[in-house]
């Protein structure tokens, strides 16, 4: 199916108007019309090139919330009309023993991403929820709750799930004590969703800037990281913390902040970090893991738990010709706290 959105050609070429064609729909498909996008940094990364491995032309885009306009005569779950949406991947091989319990991100045979993996099918490179349609897969498909503001929800794709996973996996609830390093896009939905399951919440920043918005955010503290005397104060009084930093950085100083058997879980930076000393890894049987994003029913399940809790990100509309912009704007942290494109401006971009 022919249709458009915003690619760009190379890494130092802006986004631009692109058409294109759309594989056509397989039994087993739902065809969307993408109604809302997420801006996520890896949206940035990708067009840049920054991790080496972007294939041109390349149109970014994971956080995606549509509606069904075609379904493929297999399709059981969805019906035309119906909103739904799609996150940071499109297919796996369903087989593995990650896939077959859930875990379809783990896939042994690697995910196929929504945009920058290869079609199992066709061997085509995926393009991303920067355009006016996708065609996916039905089980890669989630069905947005009625009580969820759909202007809103598309960053949960991304965003949400990112920080929920971890969150599910260290059992974070009533009675655990979490810490989030970064108040970003990431950052923001760790505080809500942590706060939310019931954990008493504490953002990490290297300011006392932040103290307002971390409250406004439903955090229970502030933790200025760089303040020698409150950070030794708070030693030992983290279970879990989330980073969501996406750039190289210092871990060390907050491994001592976890209590024995606490876990900092990296879900921002993809590539080096500063060396990390292991005394403090060792000494009090602390670790460092890493997280992506969740599987299918695990980002059902946090759809879901949004809609009952009203959680939702903070967002800032933007017209799909702003997207240059967006992009200046998100290297320089100006964004509170995700940018959401209307894809209605596609029509006009």
């Amino acid at each position: 199916m022919k249709t458009r959105g915003f690619a760009c050609t190379s890494a130092r070429a802006p986004l631009a108007p692109f058409s294109f064609e759309r594989r056509a729909p397989r039994a087993d498909d739902v065809v969307m019309e993408i109604l809302y996008c997420g801006v996520c940094h890896s949206d940035l990364h990708w067009s840049r090139n920054d991790w080496g491995w972007t294939v041109f032309p390349a149109i970014p885009g994971h956080e995606i919330v549509g509606r069904v306009i075609e379904i493929g005569f297999k399709v059981k779950k969805y019906r035309i009309g119906d909103h739904v949406a799609v996150g940071c991947m499109v297919d796996s091989c369903q087989q593995c023993d990650q896939c077959l319990k859930g875990e379809e991100q783990l896939c042994r045979e690697g995910n196929t991403g929504t945009y920058g993996g290869f079609d199992r099918f066709t061997k085509e490179h995926t393009l991303g929820g920067y355009s006016k349609h996708i065609v996916v897969r039905e089980e890669f498909v989630l069905r947005v709750p009625e009580k969820l503001d759909l202007a809103r929800a598309a960053p949960l794709l991304c965003a949400g799930i990112t920080t929920w996973s971890p969150l599910k996996t260290w059992k974070a609830g009533p009675g655990s004590r979490v810490g989030v390093i970064g108040l970003g896009g990431l950052g923001h939905m760790a505080v809500k969703l942590a706060v939310g399951l019931g954990a008493h919440v504490t953002v990490l920043s290297r300011t006392p800037d932040k103290a307002a918005d971390a409250q406004a955010l439903g955090a229970h503290a502030l933790l200025v990281s760089s303040d020698a005397d409150a950070m030794a104060k708070a030693a030992n009084g983290f279970d879990l913390i989330i980073d969501t930093v996406p750039v190289k950085h210092d871990l060390n100083p907050y491994m001592p902040l976890l209590d024995v058997d606490g876990t900092l879980v990296i879900v921002g930076q993809i590539g080096p970090l500063a060396e990390p000393s292991t005394v403090p890894l060792v000494l009090g049987r602390r670790r460092i893991a890493g997280s992506p994003i969740g599987g299918i029913r695990e980002t059902q399940e946090m759809l879901d738990f949004c809609a009952e809790k009203n959680i939702l990100p903070e967002c800032e509309m933007i017209r799909m010709d702003e997207i240059n912009h967006a992009f200046e704007r998100m290297e320089k942290s100006d964004v509170r706290y995700r940018f959401v494109i209307d894809m209605a401006s596609l029509e006009v971009a």
